[in-house]
């Protein structure tokens, strides 16, 4: 399967979920429609809600609670990324303007946290107690993580362990709790819906790293940012980590001012750095290490061409360009 074979057996459900998304944005405060409408035809991915969407396929479900659980992940999602765009100051995501830097950063802070009070409220319709438990506790391992990492920027004394208890609190808890969801709705037995979030969580982990590597080694008109955002930012990602770890003492130290200083001044030094230590092919190959965990996760689930497409979409994740 390639990428868009997962997209097309999911496509029926992927369309509900967005059509849900469409409903439940609306509001009577005509800004809240203006910005949910154009977030929403901001091009992203939608695959945390497609994860929701095939682990419950995959752990046999055939009801149509998952479209609900899909949306509210995907809503969640929206508002941290319109939380995290105010505290980095960004001004590009995905190839277009961030909504602080047309609106202002009050209104996308208060738009994020109507997404998250929509979402709670669609959670209540499900009705399913451990649901919420999932939601509640990962809503607030996010938070965290957006906390952590602002006290890791223009740190550059971060380590790789530091830094993994990010990348699992902003990014792989999300992952992990849209496929547990999907467990839990379908009603897999424990040890099942366990082994769906270990898959998330080790994608979640693995996509975070292509992303860390893609900052430096992409190209700005694929991954939708500017190339060095993070170093602009101060913030220390694994490849500035390894590259600290591995390269000389001026390569080192060069770094070590990037990442104290941000901005970009230093931009072609640490490039240099990071390509002289490899420190790219060992982010890579870290994110492969975890796509591969992923797909052992799930080696007990029954065989289907659900399974077949997770199985499928952690090895895509970490071979993408963007």
């Amino acid at each position: 399967m390639d990428i868009d074979a997962i997209r097309n057996l999911a496509a029926e459900d992927m369309a509900a979920v967005n059509r849900l998304i469409q409903e439940r944005l609306s509001s009577e405060v005509v800004l809240i429609n203006q910005m949910g409408n154009y977030i929403v035809s901001s091009g992203g991915k939608r695959l945390r809600p497609l994860l929701v969407l095939l682990a419950a396929r995959a752990a046999g479900y055939s009801g149509d609670q998952h479209i609900k659980l899909a949306a509210v992940v995907e809503f969640i999602h929206t508002a941290t990324l319109l939380h995290d765009d105010v505290v980095d100051e960004s001004t590009l995501r995905r190839g277009q303007g961030t909504a602080n830097s047309i609106w202002g950063n009050e209104a996308a802070v208060l738009v994020g946290d109507f997404l998250y009070t929509r979402s709670f409220e669609m959670m209540v319709e499900v009705g399913l107690l451990p649901i919420m438990q999932v939601m509640a506790r990962t809503t607030n391992t996010i938070a965290e993580g957006e906390v952590m990492q602002l006290l890791n920027c223009h740190d550059p004394d971060v380590t790789q362990a530091r830094y993994r208890d990010v990348i699992y609190r902003k990014t792989a808890s999300l992952f992990e709790a849209a496929c547990c969801l999907g467990g839990t709705v379908a009603g897999l037995p424990q040890a099942q819906t366990d082994a769906l979030s270990a898959y998330g969580l080790h994608l979640g982990t693995a996509y975070q790293l292509v992303d860390d590597a893609l900052d430096y080694a992409g190209k700005a008109e694929e991954i939708g940012k500017n190339i060095g955002d993070d170093l602009a930012e101060g913030k220390p990602t694994m490849p500035l980590i390894h590259a600290m770890g591995k390269g000389s003492d001026e390569e080192r130290e060069v770094i070590r001012e990037a990442i104290s200083e941000g901005g970009m001044s230093r931009i072609e030094a640490v490039q240099q750095a990071i390509e002289n230590t490899g420190a790219i092919p060992y982010t890579l190959r870290l994110a492969r290490d975890e796509a591969e965990k992923a797909v052992e996760s799930i080696a007990s689930l029954p065989s289907s061409e659900w399974k077949t497409a997770l199985v499928e979409l952690a090895r895509l994740s970490v071979a993408r360009t963007y």
